[in-house]
């Protein structure tokens, strides 16, 4: 089951992968024939399936698999959205509702979600501009095939006009443990908050923070080319690099028995703990990490907190156990699985 649950970003570490866990990349597109998705009829999102259908059909390259959101369970539905493939719309049980997935799951499709398609590319660590490669190429192949909704002065046309222009959105994950630890997190993001881009928790808007861990993405599509948007958003990636960098550094100089401890202290709560909820879990993995990146902890992969942070969530944590569980039963087994893992 485990095997299963891994994807490529959550099984391989990339490039400044110790600050910046993903990349992803994300376009909207419509039929121009057909009524956007809150709009249209039963017929229409029929159509927009049979024509979807067609398009992976002939597409060999990529090799998306085809799911019905209707064909999966709740677990299953809410692992996706877990492991960032679906948005939490896409659960929704619909008959014209479906996802598209390549095996290692860098390429999902959504289909029948706010738009007609959902086109996102996931690679591990710093990739923008690999990703937006790989996106733009499955969507040349798209846009030869159908007819996209698009008009002159505004650009790909979408059901929400803040995706109007490129209908393009490209987010980092990122971990600023160190930057948390000495208060410049808050600073920190209303700086790149005044400079276009938005600053949401692990699962999107409105999304809590968790883990130290935050996405960063454009707020802007409509005035500025796709270029710019992944050129802006990686000048400020490299950036909020740069400071967690200086930051760690700084801790080390100046609080090394605290971080010391705090690291020390994490590792042995999350190799004792008999029970743990998700929100302690998270925090003291955030910890953990920040101490392998230090090489204070030695012996345990950097990629631990890519695969735990997603296998200790509710729906996965119950698709690997195999069965469902009341929250006191997760909090256990979460502790059992954390144990194994960092063991």
């Amino acid at each position: 089951m485990e095997e299963k649950i891994m994807n490529q970003w959550m099984k391989e570490l990339g490039p400044n992968s110790d600050v910046v866990v993903s990349s992803r990349v994300r376009l909207a597109r419509n039929f121009n024939d057909l009524s956007f998705t809150h709009h249209a009829s039963d017929e229409e999102l029929k159509q927009v399936t049979i024509k979807a259908k067609e398009l992976l059909r002939e597409n060999n390259e990529f090799q998306l698999e085809l799911i019905g959101i209707d064909e999966l369970s709740e677990f299953e539905r809410k692992m996706l959205v877990e492991k960032h493939l679906i948005s939490p719309e896409q659960t929704q049980v619909n008959k014209y509702k479906s996802v598209a997935l390549s095996q290692d799951e860098t390429v999902s499709l959504m289909i029948n979600e706010e738009d007609h398609l959902r086109l996102q590319m996931i690679l591990p660590g710093l990739q923008i501009e690999k990703a937006w490669g790989l996106a733009d190429q499955l969507d040349d192949y798209i846009e030869d095939k159908i007819d996209v909704a698009f008009a002159e002065g505004y650009g790909y046309l979408t059901a929400c006009p803040t995706n109007v222009g490129t209908g393009l959105r490209v987010s980092v994950m990122v971990h600023l443990p160190a930057l948390s630890m000495i208060n410049r997190v808050e600073k920190l993001m209303s700086a790149i908050s005044q400079l276009g881009l938005a600053v949401r928790g692990l699962y999107g808007e409105g999304t809590d923070t968790v883990g130290n861990l935050y996405q960063i993405s454009n707020q802007v599509t409509l005035g500025h080319s796709e270029e710019e948007i992944i050129e802006n958003l990686l000048e400020v990636t490299q950036q909020i690099i740069e400071q967690e960098k200086n930051a760690r550094e700084l801790l080390l100089q100046e609080q090394e028995v605290s971080v010391k401890n705090k690291v020390y202290r994490a590792h042995g709560i999350l190799t004792h703990a008999y029970s743990i909820s998700i929100e302690e879990a998270m925090e003291l993995i955030s910890n953990v990490r920040l101490g392998i990146d230090l090489g204070i902890i030695e012996g345990i992969e950097p990629i631990i907190l890519n695969q735990l942070m997603v296998m200790i969530r509710p729906a996965t944590l119950q698709l690997t156990k195999g069965e469902k569980l009341s929250i006191e039963e997760r909090e256990i087994y979460r502790a059992e699985l954390i144990k194994e893992l960092l063991n």
